[in-house]
């Protein structure tokens, strides 16, 4: 059969899937099922002996331990007054920048997202602190609901990411290079959102209210700051010296942050028994959906498909930036209807091979996709950090999608940044690996 029939049976397959309303690793593994049978003509009997092996690789595979690691991690720290105390201990360190506390919205969820992994928890984290504080202080709550949608994403760019452990092990890259490479295009996202909020309140100082001064002094700020801080350099120094990979470093947080509670008097049998039953729904939700990728994956492998869609495009001519820019516009539509991981797991079977063929690093790829995905969550219907921020603020769906649109531009432009210059992402890696 010719491919693109191929293709586009596959497509209408998985369309017509997802249009039913079914589960999608449910829908997956029914794609990969018809796939087989009616466009490649396999047996009943070979389908299951092939994805019976296919089941029992995937949900074999280690790296995927790391992520109900960090999830329990981010629930723990998520039921405990650490959110609080980073509030605190970043207010005074903003109230010199022009737009005051908005900061700590960008700086509250920089630094939660280093041990988080998620974007939503990094949102309601410290979107549960900081959206009552600014509306009490008087400022702006267009800027405010924006900047907290936009820095909420970095819980998928900033290492350990859940997304970034979902693309390593569908494409076969190192985890901990992937960590390292989230680094700096993180933090240059960070800096943009903080640049937009200084020349937004300098044009208008009326957005940010002059407040009166904090009397807390850097080195209590610093103390303030510090149980996140250390959570940080245990999490990530473990990886980046190699002493431990992402999924021991999971489990070294997971310790250091019961050790944290129980220090502090906070861990109780309730707040565990609680944040192991977030964990599980959110860690079973990830893998089932990894298992069901690897199945629809292999069944693209033997219809051949990714293969000759890579030759296909190879044919064609088309530039690389015409790619990425055909790429970038997949993704920006994907989100609209689908979460994070649902994106990648479905998309990847067919598009990493035809980056590769373009001669794209596939590390490098793994961060541009992050950032796709990292846009399809302040993306009406479906964008998850809206919906969390409707929940903590009460305003309607289209209010805080306008509000997060000038976020939404500033993150396409970190896209086309790292793709100008991809030595951003791919620098630290090569350093630190030597």
């Amino acid at each position: 059969m010719d491919t693109l029939l191929i293709g586009l049976g596959v497509l209408a397959l998985l369309l017509g899937v997802l249009a039913l309303g079914s589960w999608i690793f449910a829908g997956l593994v029914i794609v990969a099922m018809l796939s087989l049978w009616g466009l490649g003509d396999f047996g009943f009997e070979r389908i299951g002996l092939i994805l019976s092996k296919i089941l029992f690789r995937a949900a074999n595979s280690w790296e995927l331990s790391a992520i109900p690691l960090f999830i329990l991690m981010g629930e723990l720290i998520f039921r405990s007054d650490i959110a609080e105390r980073l509030f605190r201990g970043l207010t005074p360190l903003t109230r010199y920048l022009p737009g005051g506390i908005l900061h700590t919205n960008v700086l509250g969820c920089t630094l939660f997202a280093a041990v988080s992994g998620s974007s939503a928890a990094t949102t309601a984290t410290i979107g549960k602190i900081t959206t009552r504080e600014l509306a009490n202080r008087g400022y702006d709550r267009r800027l405010s609901i924006g900047s907290l949608a936009g820095a909420g994403s970095l819980g998928l760019l900033i290492p350990p990411s859940i997304v970034m452990i979902v693309y390593g092990v569908q494409a076969e890259v190192s985890i901990s290079k992937l960590f390292m490479a989230g680094v700096l295009p993180g933090l240059v996202v960070a800096m943009l959102y903080i640049g937009y909020v200084m020349l937004r309140c300098l044009a208008r100082p009326s957005l940010a209210p002059r407040q009166v001064a904090d009397s807390t002094t850097p080195w209590q700020a610093l103390c303030l700051l510090a149980p996140v801080l250390g959570l940080v350099v245990v999490v990530l120094g473990a990886i980046y010296t190699g002493i431990a990979t992402p999924s021991e470093a999971a489990a070294i947080g997971c310790g250091a942050t019961l050790i944290l509670l129980a220090a502090e008097r906070q861990l109780s049998i309730g707040l565990f028994l609680s944040a192991l039953r977030g964990a599980l729904v959110t860690a079973v939700m990830v893998c089932s959906l990894l298992v069901a990728a690897a199945m629809l994956s292999t069944a693209m492998g033997y219809l051949h498909l990714p293969s000759e869609l890579a030759s296909w495009i190879a044919r064609q001519g088309f530039s690389p930036i015409a790619l990425l820019l055909a790429m970038a516009l997949f993704y920006i539509l994907l989100g609209l209807f689908l979460d994070g991981i649902s994106i990648t797991v479905m998309s990847l079977p067919i598009t990493l091979p035809i980056i590769i063929q373009a001669g794209y690093d596939p590390l490098w790829f793994g961060i541009f996709l992050v950032i796709m995905v990292e846009l399809g969550q302040i993306t009406p219907p479906v964008g998850f950090n809206l919906f969390v921020l409707q929940g903590l603020t009460g305003e309607s769906i289209s209010r805080v999608a306008l509000a997060a649109a000038p976020f939404f531009a500033l993150m396409c432009l970190a896209a086309l940044i790292i793709s100008v210059w991809p030595e951003i992402a791919l620098w630290l890696p090569r350093v630190l690996s030597g």
